[in-house]
């Protein structure tokens, strides 16, 4: 699939490129007496030149035929390289980034390449109910895994000691696999899906609605161009 490089990326967001844009899909869930229930999910991945990326993932049930029928969950975050910070990053606050960016160019977001040929990466993740993840973790070309590092929980939050996710671009698809931990750090399966992409990171055409039944299923996404970054 062809990966659309949008004119005002930061060099250093280039490793994650393949995933900017909306996704739409469905997948199963595994919590708590929920084996394989289906569940609907909308995933957008979008930037503003700045050097991260904004995630949002709403998921919601399905009944038998896959339309929706009621909402699970939100969840959002910002996804990045990870490096120290710079005087001439955003933050902290609303103290603005530097108009030249700290990694102006592809050889010095090169510099950041790990001994495993990929880079490191955090993201923060935010959930309903008062708990917010850090992860840390691995982007190599179109694969992504990360483990959290550290949990934020208010008095409010249900118990979470962590998670392992895994994001891969597999024949064009988007596909993840969510493992939980327990309370004795083995991990468990929580969750999987598979998205396609209906919309382009320029937010002109986000979205074809997959599970709105006032669309026709049948309309295919736009093409994407066909140019490719380093």
């Amino acid at each position: 699939m062809p990966i659309e490089i949008p004119t005002n990326l930061t060099p250093e967001l280039v490793p994650f490129s393949w995933l900017l844009g909306q996704w739409e899909g469905t997948g199963s869930l595994w919590y708590e007496g929920e084996d394989g229930t289906p569940f609907g999910q909308i995933i957008t991945f979008t930037q503003d030149g700045l050097p991260f990326i904004e995630y949002r993932a709403e998921s919601f049930l399905l009944d038998d035929e896959g339309n929706k029928l009621r909402p699970l969950t939100v969840e959002t975050g910002f996804w990045q390289i990870d490096r120290p910070q710079q005087d001439g990053d955003v933050g902290p606050g609303l103290k603005s980034a530097d108009v030249v960016p700290v990694l102006p160019d592809a050889e010095s977001v090169e510099k950041l390449r790990n001994g495993d040929d990929g880079f490191n990466l955090i993201a923060t993740i935010s959930h309903p109910g008062g708990m917010s993840e850090n992860y840390t973790g691995l982007i190599k070309g179109p694969v992504v895994r990360m483990q959290t590092a550290n949990l934020m929980r208010d008095d409010i939050s249900k118990d979470y000691a962590g998670s392992v996710r895994l994001w891969g671009l597999v024949n064009g698809n988007l596909m993840w696999d969510w493992e939980i931990a327990d309370e004795q750090g083995k991990l468990h399966k929580h969750a999987s899906a598979e998205l396609r992409k209906t919309g382009s990171m320029n937010g002109l055409d986000l979205g074809s609605h997959l599970f709105n039944t006032e669309i026709d299923s049948a309309t295919e996404p736009d093409q994407e161009s066909d140019s490719k970054g380093e």
